[in-house]
């Protein structure tokens, strides 16, 4: 819980602290602005809210690493939910707005993430797993979207360390294989998500795990 708490807050203290103008930029999700992004997070604050509050009773079919579906293809941003988010974005008109909306669902969401029962049984897409699996797997989801965020952004906060490492390993599980101790936590997620094509020194480094990459989670 103290990985997500943290992972959550530095990502929306991040958005907080851009200018107006970074809204307009690309991110690294493909066919989404940053305002896109934030947007989208919101609906991830939405959906921790909806799931910590829609339990279970049959046993778990998934944990933090099962959670995760690997797509054939990464997204295209032409997606019908994809472009809904385009839409809602826009909506908005002012950043400040979406700021506003981040900084209020997602402080309840992260209220709702510390006082969750790790045990409790939830049930979401389907699958059913404890709150603490689930939760776990936002580490992820939010570290690669922290990353996203400054993709095109430089001057923009960067996920905190041990967040990238937690992140890191839960990617690892689930490929299944470590990624090479030369990459960096940061190369490790955008590498291994394709969010980034390998440099040839890299795929070298990657051996027979390249053939299995990029993991496209879905």
């Amino acid at each position: 819980m103290e990985l997500l708490s943290h992972s959550w807050q530095a990502l929306r203290a991040a958005v907080a602290a851009l200018p107006d103008e970074d809204f307009d930029q690309p991110s690294g999700c493909a066919g989404w602005l940053v305002r896109d992004l934030v947007c989208h997070l919101v609906i991830d604050a939405q959906d921790v809210l909806i799931t910590l509050v829609t339990p279970a009773e049959s046993e778990p079919t998934a944990d933090a690493v099962t959670y995760w579906e690997l797509l054939d293809a990464p997204p295209t941003g032409e997606d019908p939910l994809d472009a809904l988010i385009l839409r809602l974005a826009a909506a908005y008109g002012e950043p400040r707005w979406l700021k506003f909306h981040l900084d209020d669902i997602g402080s309840a969401a992260g209220r709702a993430a510390e006082l969750a029962d790790p045990a409790l049984l939830v049930s979401t897409q389907d699958k059913v797993l404890t709150s603490g699996d689930y939760l776990a797997a936002y580490v992820l989801e939010w570290t690669l979207h922290h990353l996203d965020l400054t993709a095109h952004l430089p001057s923009a906060a960067a996920p905190p360390a041990e967040t990238l490492a937690a992140a890191r390993t839960a990617l690892e599980r689930i490929a299944g294989a470590p990624f090479p101790a030369s990459f960096s936590d940061e190369a490790a997620l955008r590498v291994g998500t394709g969010r980034r094509t390998p440099t040839d020194a890299e795929r070298a480094a990657l051996g027979d795990l390249a053939a299995s990459l990029p993991l496209v989670l879905g």
